[in-house]
């Protein structure tokens, strides 16, 4: 996020925020991946606030949502630490501000924020970083607030009117209760900026040839651990219950918005091009059998590391919208902040890929 000291919210807002949307067009695919930026930087200052104000500071958070005509209905509080890790947001434009491109707008906006470092949180935020690793983000309360949050919002007001984002650790937040709903019959809009790849960085590795090699390999020894497990009487069930359950979320597509540079998110390039490769060679079986298993946990797995579910790993996903930033950064840090995805400049790469 943004590293500026809050000074007056509008100060703040017009040195770090998208201030030249001053119309939003919700047909503008820049439009939506700004606004959707802007929200998630919200929840940031919602809880920087929250711990400013508890250290006796009168720092007030800058209402970034109403100049986008968005109001808080709700933040979305961790049991653990008290921290305010997300928050509903409700869009409600003027009466006369009604144009043709709002009927793609949204009626409401969750969103989740990534590691905060601060010292309130940073602990709580951290635990969940190393969930995200071992596939155990599920099982956490922040999760459980998060999934009831948004299955109660879309029971009320439907799917089609909810979006998702986050950054970072809430990216994968937002991810993980996208697929919860979409097994649900109900596809949300998600925005998705930085979302951790549990892998080795192999994308930023230069030697493309050497790329392509660690990726075979890798999908190689993923089909031998996979066959072998389908073999065994006691994984059998479980093998066509994550078969059928990445098939069914196959039809929701998310926005991924990855920089090239982050070794985070980076993964998620190579992951969707391999697919695509494996599939215009004519080795689809092999794709889509490979493509639902991370290597990286089957390896912490096999060694004895505990806590590690190989199950339904959280990241993988059979379809996107991947949006890759290829603008130049100084340094992995900068590649992974929030707010380079409302810069007006950028050097986008967007793909769709959509498979089952």
């Amino acid at each position: 996020m943004c590293s500026v000291i809050m000074a007056s919210g509008s100060e703040y807002f017009n040195r770090c925020g998208p201030k030249y949307l001053s119309n939003i067009d919700w047909n503008n695919a820049h439009h939506r991946r700004s606004v959707s930026a802007s929200l998630v930087e919200g929840v940031y200052m919602l809880e920087e606030d929250r711990q400013a104000r508890r250290g006796g500071s009168q720092c007030v958070a800058p209402p970034w949502w109403e100049f986008f005509n968005f109001k808080v209905v709700n933040s979305l509080v961790d049991d653990n630490d008290k921290s305010i890790f997300g928050a509903i947001f409700e869009y409600k434009p003027s009466a006369y501000s009604y144009h043709r491109s709002m009927d793609r707008s949204p009626r409401y906006v969750i969103a989740f924020r990534g590691t905060l470092i601060k010292l309130e949180s940073f602990a709580r935020d951290l635990k969940l970083d190393i969930d995200i690793i071992r596939n155990g983000l599920h099982h956490t309360g922040r999760f459980r607030t998060a999934i009831k949050a948004v299955l109660d919002l879309v029971s009320v007001v439907g799917s089609s009117k909810v979006w998702l984002t986050g950054h970072s650790l809430g990216a994968a937040m937002a991810m993980l209760a996208g697929k919860n709903m979409a097994k649900r019959g109900n596809f949300l809009e998600a925005f998705l900026f930085n979302p951790p790849y549990v892998s080795p960085p192999i994308e930023r590795i230069k030697n493309k040839k050497v790329r392509h090699g660690l990726r075979f390999a890798g999908t190689l020894i993923k089909a031998g651990i996979a066959f072998a497990a389908a073999a065994s009487d006691n994984h059998n069930n479980s093998n066509g219950i994550q078969d059928s359950s990445f098939a069914a979320i196959s039809g929701w597509i998310p926005c991924l918005f990855v920089n090239h540079l982050d070794p985070i998110c980076s993964e998620y390039i190579g992951y969707f091009k391999h697919r695509k490769k494996l599939e215009d060679i004519g080795a689809g079986g092999l794709a889509r059998l490979t493509s639902q298993h991370s290597l990286g946990n089957m390896a912490m797995s096999a060694v004895g590391i505990k806590g590690i579910d190989t199950s339904e790993p959280l990241h993988l996903l059979p379809s996107a919208n991947l949006t890759v930033n290829l603008y130049p950064c100084q340094d992995m840090i900068s590649a992974h902040e929030l707010h380079q995805w409302w810069r007006p400049d950028l050097n986008l790469s967007c793909s769709v890929y959509k498979y089952k």
